[in-house]
Parts: C-alpha cells; sequence; structure tokens
C-alpha cells in the first residue's frame, strides 16, 4: 500500500526536498505552508508529475489553536483523496531561524522560537496522532546547534534540544502502537532558513565550511533523501535516536 506522509513547512528549504525526496521514494505526500500558497502548490505539482498523489494544506504550526480544525480538515482530505482514515508518516519540519546574543534576546523573540519549534511540535503530534496509523513513523527536526555551540543561537538551539527530549518520549508513549519516533538534526544548510544566511553570506558558509570535515556546508539534497530513507521500512527498527547529518560539523 503507497504510504502517506505529512511534511509540514515543506513549501520551501528542506521540507520542499523532503516532500520530493518521498514522492521520489513512491510514497504520497500532504505538504502543509504558512503563507507561500503558490511555493506549496509547485511542490504538489512536482510530486504529481512523479506519478505520485499530493495534496496542499494551510497551517501556522505556530497556533495551537488551529491544531483541531486542521486535523479535522486533513481527515476530510485522507478520505476524499484516499479513502483511508489514517496517515502514515509526520515529519515535523516547518520552522524559522530568528538569531541573537543572549543579552539582545526579545521574549518576543523567544516565544516565537518556543511556539512553532517546540511548543507546535508537541501539540500538532497530538492533534494528529489519532490520525496516524499504527506501525507509523514520526521524524522531528532538530539542528547539529544543540551539540556544537555557536554565539547567538542560545535560544534557537534550546528549543531544538527540548525537542530531541520531547521525541525520546514520544518513542516510548507511541511504541505501544508501533510507531517509531526519530530526530534528525541537519548541520548547516544552504537555503533560505534564518535569512538565508549560509547560502547567501560567503563570509557565514566559510565559517561553517571550515567547523565541517567534509569542507562545505550542506545543501537541501543531503537532508531530504535522508529523512525519507528514514521512513521507508529499511529502517523500521530505528527509534528514539538523534540522527545529525551535518557532514561531521564541529569535530
Amino acid at each position: 500500500m503507497t504510504t502517506i506522509s505529512i511534511v509540514t513547512g515543506a513549501s520551501r528549504g528542506l521540507g520542499r526536498n523532503t516532500a520530493l525526496s518521498i514522492a521520489r521514494q513512491g510514497g504520497d505526500v500532504i505538504v502543509t505552508y504558512q503563507r507561500r500558497a503558490d511555493d506549496a502548490l509547485a511542490v504538489v505539482a512536482e510530486i504529481q508529475a512523479l506519478g505520485c498523489k499530493a495534496v496542499a494544506l494551510p497551517l501556522d504550526t505556530g497556533n495551537v489553536s488551529g491544531f483541531a480544525g486542521f486535523a479535522s480538515e486533513l481527515a476530510d482530505v485522507l478520505r476524499h483523496h484516499w479513502q483511508r482514515d489514517s496517515f502514515d508518516h509526520l515529519v515535523n519540519n516547518a520552522g524559522h531561524g530568528d538569531y541573537a546574543l543572549i543579552e539582545h534576546t526579545r521574549e518576543a523573540q523567544f516565544d516565537g522560537l518556543v511556539n512553532v519549534h517546540f511548543k507546535g511540535v508537541y501539540f500538532l503530534t497530538q492533534a494528529l496522532l489519532p490520525l496516524i496509523a499504527d506501525g507509523g513513523r514520526i521524524v522531528n527536526l532538530s539542528s547539529g546547534l544543540t551539540r556544537v555551540s555557536f554565539p547567538g543561537y542560545a535560544a534557537y538551539a534550546a528549543v531544538k534540544a527540548a525537542v530531541e527530549v520531547l521525541s525520546v518520549y514520544m518513542a516510548k508513549e507511541f511504541g505501544g502502537r508501533g510507531i517509531a519516533v526519530n530526530t534528525v538534526a541537519p548541520g548547516a544548510i544552504e537555503t533560505d532558513f534564518g535569512g538565508g544566511a549560509v547560502r547567501d553570506n560567503p563570509e557565514v558558509n566559510k565559517v561553517f565550511a571550515d567547523m565541517t570535515a567534509l569542507g562545505r556546508a550542506g545543501v537541501p539534497d543531503d537532508i531530504g533523501p535522508m529523512i525519507a530513507s528514514l521512513l521507508s521500512e529499511n529502517n523500521r527498527w530505528v527509534n528514539a535516536q538523534r540522527i545529525e547529518v551535518s557532514g561531521g560539523q564541529g569535530i
């Protein structure tokens, strides 16, 4: 049976690459987006061109009050497009970069990171848990910055570290249903994330390249296929793990 994966924040960057990588392995995908409807529909078209089904749904992962409505809409989409009442994989990818030294961090910045990267992951997973098929998979996105410190990233890294702990508890609590939960922690990647600093600023790019054993910053194609492979049956026994995909950053 064809799998159905939800990838949050899939209109761009790592989410887009992950959604396309899943489709290249034959999986159907539901992509979510916050503001970039046109970009999300373009991803849907690319997935369909690969011979797979895809639907784009709006979702603000920082707004917990909207999760019940999203779950209801998702249930309708599953019945209408797939004649199913469940999906197989949840990739909690959606996020944003907001960086400042600790002494300059504003409460609004901090709250925004917590709401999207931690609180949103916690309560979106809770809301969708009744729709996840037994034997399914959850992948939560973290960061290489939970292991290697870099000035200005304290709040971002702290909420990602919280997600890593949460993933272990999810694996324990959902294990009775055969649901595996893992964390994928990318290193510095050349996308528009965080204003495109790694991709567009040669100095920043070089700093991270020099920190990495393979001598360069990462690109989306380094991450999406790995996540897709983690969702496959080939990795069904991988559970409760933090898997860093960074080219050897900071070793």
